[in-house]
């Protein structure tokens, strides 16, 4: 039997069903307080059968911080796909994002040592690493960002993604996914960003690699499948600036195309948040880091999966007309 965690989220669900669609059993990590309701009405986007899926899939509550609850879960399990994350770029939120990913993820890793687990898959993000000067691509770099001068969730996932190294050196049969923005339900994670686009008038200078969330899913059964141990993988379909994203998504929707923020204005907005004192919750985002990563093309390099794999991806403009067409039938 498989663990998903994260098992309502985003990427969580897809991994699920893609593991449900091979056959094997699949119980699935969740929050006391996850509306089970939602999944199961989103997994009619995805297949066929969304009402047989789901009730195939045995669900637990887990408590990242418990390590007994995880335990618990672990009963009878062999494979992990590590999932659960909290994404946030508040600094209100770094104590907790920290909590999560880097603590939640020691103490999976420690009870998966004494369940006796036979692999483990870590969703990363490819935001760990350097970009390389040659090219101007992110690698599977050996060399993981600074996480001091980082975005809190960038920090978060680096110290994460350097846990679950170690656990490799010591033994462990992991294999580490790097995706870039994960294209998949505009209500949850990356889709709170990409809906800037759809509701609003700006965009920002910057860019990074996307990937379908079916695409990211497949990629991780398959690499467990085939025991990649020790490996990290970068996932990208293609290298989009936030200019051509905006630019796919206003014109499937008939709208004028935004204005793109130069790094000026988000710089003024900082200062005005700090003249504030942090008083407005959407210019306390405008921090250094953040401003940073939004004025930076974060290209990714998807060579290696392409060629271990012969993996052939969705075209970003078609991920996102799909997932658009889902979030308006709602």
């Amino acid at each position: 039997m498989v663990l998903v965690t994260g098992a309502t989220g985003m990427l969580g669900r897809i991994v699920v069903l893609e593991l449900l669609r091979q056959g094997k059993k699949v119980r699935a990590a969740k929050r006391e307080s996850s509306n089970l309701e939602e999944v199961r009405k989103s997994l009619k986007y995805y297949t066929e059968n969304p009402d047989g899926f789901f009730n195939a899939i045995e669900w637990t509550d887990i408590d990242l911080d418990d390590k007994k609850s995880i335990c618990t879960a672990l009963k009878g399990i062999h494979e992990v796909y590590h999932c659960a994350a909290k994404i946030s770029y508040d600094p209100a939120e770094r104590e907790k994002t920290y909590q999560i990913n880097v603590q939640g993820t020691e103490n999976m890793l420690e009870c998966c040592r004494k369940m006796n687990i036979i692999k483990f898959l870590y969703v990363s993000s490819a935001v760990v690493f350097n970009k390389e000067q040659a090219d101007g691509l992110i690698h599977e770099s050996p060399y993981l960002i600074n996480d001091k001068n980082a975005t809190i969730y960038a920090g978060s996932k680096c110290r994460a993604d350097a846990v679950v190294s170690r656990a490799f050196q010591d033994g462990m049969n992991t294999i580490i996914i790097n995706p870039g923005m994960i294209i998949g339900d505009l209500k949850k994670s990356s889709g709170d960003f990409l809906r800037t686009f759809m509701n609003g008038f700006y965009t920002f200078p910057g860019g990074t690699g996307c990937a379908d969330v079916r695409d990211v899913a497949a990629i991780a059964v398959r690499l467990m499948d085939e025991n990649r141990f020790g490996e990290h993988y970068l996932i990208s379909s293609e290298n989009k600036t936030y200019r051509e994203l905006s630019g796919i998504i206003t014109k499937k929707l008939n709208k004028t195309k935004p204005v793109v923020l130069p790094k000026s204005v988000l710089a003024a907005g900082r200062i005005l948040n700090i003249l504030t004192f942090r008083s407005i919750p959407v210019l306390r985002m405008l921090t250094q880091p953040n401003i940073a990563f939004l004025a930076s093309f974060q290209a990714i390099s998807n060579e290696k999966i392409v060629s271990e794999l012969q993996y052939e991806f969705i075209t970003v403009k078609e991920s996102l007309h799909f997932h658009i067409n889902n979030y308006l039938s709602e």
